[in-house]
């Protein structure tokens, strides 16, 4: 099949207005192959990845100790007959037991960010009995209709309103606005520790300690949404290591499938958990914890145990950042703030035209990236874990060039 034949298919049936857009990014042949930090097209163009499936590809493409344990569970049994137990659900189940801090003990498996979300907050209300979830403003959390009424973006919001009631909205990083909103009858804050797709912003360090206390003084439930920040993403296995929170609820997925297999899962607490034992029934997923997705979950935790990944994020991060700066201060009036923790970081623009010419300009030099869902000014820079120096040096004199022709574009067309 040729590239225009594979577009035209698009187009006719899949998302015409997604054709248009990744044509304007400058991606104009389809993927084939990966491997680590690498894509190449179907014309041979390799692309070095700072996207990594939005956080997906931890572990970078393809890993092989993650590939190997997939296809060793694909000869024996793929999927689950549903009625019997199986050895790879049990064995990730007491694996996120061991590594998750605090109590949390119990796992609930789905397929994918949005549907981890939605259980957790199914799991809040029942848990507790109320029906009022307190989220953020600018937090993404998904786009199936529980996630995306807790999902903080209008551009989002509007087209699918009414949403389910009981929902509102604080800033992020506002502990006092939490203050202000939290009362009795409030099931459950629900936050990322890091904003990922409202522009990669970190929190002040003493604001999720003071979010698990007024949770515990109200009586609600304090769900972390570590989607996209968890499995070594910011420099520590969960990102709420970074302050010693820890949750009722975590909500995983992307990197928990080790780049080979969606996967998403609810860790919980013993507390929480006691609340389905009337019916086991009660929420329930046919996919989910299926054999040959948990054998790619357990891979993916003692791989990134196994070769310091954590550790490798924050070393990574660090050097990627102070280099991103130093771009940043030779155009000062393209990007305004180069900001993150671990791997996952963003490079904030003074207007989004800016940002979207220069992803363009990343693809014209063989580097993939993408905008924040809920901030189009900034790009994130969220490689695999793996990214080697050499690599992050590509990276980096490839966004220099980049900003470098959309300024001088820009130049042109004001004169």
């Amino acid at each position: 099949m040729t590239t225009d034949q594979l577009f035209e298919l698009y187009e006719r049936h899949l998302n015409p207005s997604l054709v248009a857009l990744v044509k304007f990014m400058g991606f104009n042949a389809p993927e084939a192959t990966a491997e680590g930090c690498v894509v190449r097209t179907t014309e041979g163009t390799e692309y070095l990845d700072c996207l990594g499936g939005f956080g997906v590809m931890c572990l970078g493409h393809r890993h092989p100790k993650v590939v190997a344990a997939v296809k060793a569970q694909l000869d024996r049994m793929p999927l689950s007959s549903r009625v019997l137990f199986n050895e790879q659900t049990a064995r990730l189940a007491q694996l996120l037991a061991e590594v998750t801090p605090g109590d949390l003990q119990f796992s609930f498996f789905c397929n994918s960010g949005a549907e981890a979300v939605e259980g957790g907050l199914k799991l809040a209300r029942l848990a507790t009995g109320r029906t009022r979830i307190i989220s953020t403003e600018n937090g993404f959390h998904g786009k199936t209709l529980g996630a995306l009424s807790a999902t903080g973006r209008e551009v989002f919001r509007a087209p699918f309103a009414p949403l389910v009631p009981g929902f509102s909205h604080v800033p992020f990083g506002d502990a006092d606005a939490l203050a202000a909103a939290m009362s009795d009858d409030v099931a459950a804050f629900i936050v990322e520790p890091v904003q990922a797709e409202g522009g990669v912003r970190v929190p002040a360090s003493d604001y999720l300690p003071r979010v698990r206390e007024l949770c515990t003084r109200h009586g609600a439930l304090l769900i972390l949404d570590e989607v996209q920040t968890g499995l070594g993403r910011t420099g520590k296995l969960f990102a709420c290591e970074h302050t010693g929170v820890v949750p009722d609820l975590l909500l995983l997925a992307k990197a928990l499938g080790g780049g080979v297999m969606p996967i998403g899962a609810v860790v919980g607490t013993p507390a929480v958990w006691k609340s389905l034992e009337p019916n086991p029934l009660l929420h329930s997923s046919t996919f989910g914890g299926n054999p040959l997705a948990c054998a790619a979950g357990i891979a993916a935790i003692e791989t990134t145990l196994a070769e310091g990944l954590c550790e490798r994020a924050a070393t990574m991060g660090e050097l990627l950042v102070t280099k991103l700066r130093a771009v940043q201060a030779e155009f000062p009036q393209a990007i305004s703030d180069v900001r993150g923790q671990g791997l996952l970081i963003g490079v904030e623009f003074t207007h989004e035209d800016l940002a979207g010419l220069t992803i363009a300009g990343l693809a014209q030099r063989h580097v993939l990236a993408a905008y924040t869902l809920n901030q189009p000014t900034v790009i994130r820079i969220e490689p695999p874990l793996i990214i080697t120096e050499a690599q992050a040096d590509q990276a980096v004199a490839a966004l220099r060039g980049a900003v470098a022709q959309t300024m001088e574009l820009v130049g042109d067309i004001e004169e």
